[in-house]
């Protein structure tokens, strides 16, 4: 049988997972599933485009701040690519000494720094608006990773989560990971497929739409079998599943098909967090992009992405000082930064 279209996988969803510089206006539009929750004026990159007002968007998946003045300068900041994010006095070109909004991230074994600041005094929204929405983020996971043995069953049924319905609860599931197989439970949701043990409900797996690539009914030495297969984002795993009799396996496979079908159309990321003042629409903010009369050099780029780098604007090493920690001798480490929280950046 035919494995099904993966419009939604995360092999394709790059928003949240990525940091990237001047990307396209296509870009910079929701992809589906993707919901514009705040939009902040005037705001100022202030370690890349020190001196310059801009807009930021923050999202579902992601953080989009641009030029107002030249949108094609901006920048994409996936959640899952964050570290850490604090709040510091920085040198702002439009307000001075004041409080920002320090971003630490990390993305393909590169850290990059950024730093935003509100040019209108008194308004902590730019704070709020950021780190709820990225906690909001960080704790639902299982819609968008696949998780093996977590606790996902309660009394023998699976703990639903917001806006999660079960479709069907299959009973006398095989999991054909092992030689002997173990006999268990499968639910099929609009977010996710879940399969536990029956004798050990932790021995689980839960696998979300979003990093299911294909799924399939294949022969194996049990017989016929359902065969998913996780995006490479998981690491590509191969799940087969023996169902009894064999029109209950061809009607949940079709089932799971049809339901994934309708998830990469209008995918649910489960990030739950609602503004109480209601943004503006996305087309509402778009500028139109008017053609610079100026040649670009190829290497601007280039600089405009080391710009970012977590110490990317040292000119010279700092003066050397001893470490107790380490009991040698170290470079002086910036203002507000700990060795702990270099070793966390680089874990």
């Amino acid at each position: 049988m035919a494995a099904t279209p993966a419009a939604a996988t995360a092999d394709t969803l790059w928003e949240d997972r990525d940091v990237r510089f001047d990307i396209s206006p296509q870009h910079m539009k929701m992809r589906p599933g993707e919901i514009l929750i705040d939009c902040l004026d005037p705001i100022e990159d202030t370690k890349g485009n020190n001196g310059e007002k801009g807009r930021l968007l923050v999202t579902n998946l992601r953080i989009i701040w641009h030029s107002i003045v030249l949108p094609r300068v901006n920048l994409s900041v996936g959640y899952n690519c964050f570290v850490r994010t604090t709040t510091r006095t920085a040198n702002s070109k439009l307000r001075g000494q004041t409080e920002a909004l320090y971003i630490l991230t990390k993305c393909n074994y590169t850290s990059f720094e950024f730093i935003f600041t509100n040019v209108v005094p008194g308004s902590p929204r730019l704070f709020a608006s950021v780190i709820a929405v990225y906690r909001a983020y960080e704790t639902s996971k299982m819609y968008r990773e696949l998780k093996l043995r977590c606790a996902l069953i309660q009394n023998r049924q699976l703990r639903l989560l917001p806006k999660e319905q079960v479709y069907d609860k299959i009973n006398g599931v095989w999991n054909l990971s092992s030689d002997q197989g173990n006999l268990g439970t499968f639910f099929v949701t609009n977010v996710r497929v879940v399969w536990h043990a029956n004798m050990n409900e932790s021995f689980n797996i839960s696998i979300p739409y979003l990093q299911i690539r294909s799924v399939k009914i294949r022969d194996s030495k049990f017989g016929l079998a359902l065969v998913i297969e996780s995006s490479q984002a998981t690491g590509g795993y191969v799940l087969g599943f023996k169902i009894d009799p064999a029109e209950k396996l061809e009607g949940t496979a079709k089932e799971i098909k049809s339901l994934h079908q309708v998830f990469s159309v209008n995918p649910i990321f489960g990030v739950d967090y609602e503004m109480e003042e209601k943004p503006q629409q996305l087309e509402d903010l778009t500028v139109e992009q008017v053609p610079d009369d100026v040649e670009i050099e190829a290497d601007e780029q280039t600089d405009a992405f080391v710009a970012y780098f977590a110490d990317g604007n040292k000119q010279q090493d700092r003066e050397p000082v001893f470490s107790e920690e380490l009991g040698l001798a170290i470079e002086k480490l910036k203002d507000g930064f700990t060795l702990q929280g270099l070793w966390e950046v680089m874990g």
